[in-house]
């Protein structure tokens, strides 16, 4: 999959390849990259959410889970000792890819792994950080931002006195100690996160605008409408990591900064989206550069602990 004038070409992620980035069990899985379609309240809905990144704590549960300390407002703190390198082998894959491989190229949904994961790295590092607890702009009832480049994330996380999360960040507030592939165990289940929702094909003939314009535009603000089955920021409860942080599969994909690497190569997607994709914690799409964007592209911010 390619991008045309740095606009994320979702009809053919469904059966593209990244370059993985763990050992075991990505090698051959597509990308997981797509585009939202807001409900009849898109406009109204979307707007709001892209006003600000600062936390609603009148419309936040009471009880909600992981530490807070050392972080700023809306944001959770994540710390243990993380594994670089896993392997994760997948023990059951979807009927598609099955009756598919060898055919043409399909997403690889594994529905069930083998349990326990196994970190292959000679030593486990010691991490430390905040997180936002969800999808910017991190407001219980808003829509995550979508149509968002990677470069434009940055921009937003640091005008809020944050900055985008790194790739290691990202795998260890989703899957923990305990590596597992999806942020709540091992077997696939749709109805805890937000994913395997039914493809929608975009249409190709005109080219999709970034958020704020897209909201602003007559046919893109419809074919917005029409893509998306995003879900509010907190209206799914089951959707949480051991760490406290929702929605790390699923729902939007998330651009995390990849350590190390130098202008326009920083970019990186990870946890899937709504879509019939791999919706995992561990694989990274690396492809796709720092100003593209996407339909179902989001991303949350992260920051140092105090």
């Amino acid at each position: 999959m390619r991008v045309t004038r740095s606009v994320l070409v979702v009809a053919a992620c469904l059966g593209c390849n990244d370059a993985p980035r763990s050992a075991g069990g990505d090698s051959g899985a597509p990308a997981d990259t797509g585009v939202p379609t807001a409900t009849a309240s898109v406009a109204s809905a979307a707007t709001s959410a892209s006003a600000s990144a600062a936390p609603s704590a009148s419309a936040a549960p009471v009880d909600l889970p992981g530490r807070t300390d050392g972080c700023q407002a809306g944001m959770v703190r994540v710390e243990g000792d993380y594994c670089p390198a896993v392997m994760q082998d997948c023990v059951e894959h979807h009927n598609e890819y099955e009756e598919d491989k060898g055919k043409r190229r399909v997403s690889e949904r594994c529905l069930r792994y083998r349990d326990p994961s196994r970190c292959v790295s000679k030593k486990r590092k010691t991490v430390s950080f905040c997180m936002d607890r969800y999808e910017y702009p991190n407001q219980v009832g808003e829509l995550p931002r979508v149509l968002t480049s990677w470069k434009n994330a940055k921009r937003l996380c640091e005008e809020a006195g944050k900055r985008l999360c790194t790739e290691d960040e990202f795998n260890f507030a989703c899957e923990g100690p305990d590596m597992k592939p999806y942020l709540y165990g091992f077997v696939r289940d749709k109805n805890v996160c937000n994913f395997d929702k039914a493809y929608r094909y975009p249409d190709h003939s005109k080219q999709m605008l970034e958020y704020d314009d897209c909201l602003r535009d007559d046919w893109c603000k419809a074919e917005l409408a029409r893509l998306d089955q995003r879900e509010k920021i907190g209206d799914r409860t089951t959707c949480v990591a051991w760490s406290g942080v929702y929605d790390l599969n699923g729902n939007a994909n998330e651009w995390v900064e990849i350590p190390h690497e130098k202008p326009p190569n920083r970019s990186g997607l990870k946890g899937g989206w709504w879509g019939p994709i791999r919706a995992r914690c561990r694989p990274t799409v690396t492809f796709h550069k720092e100003s593209d964007y996407g339909y179902e592209a989001g991303f949350r911010c992260c920051a140092d602990a105090k």
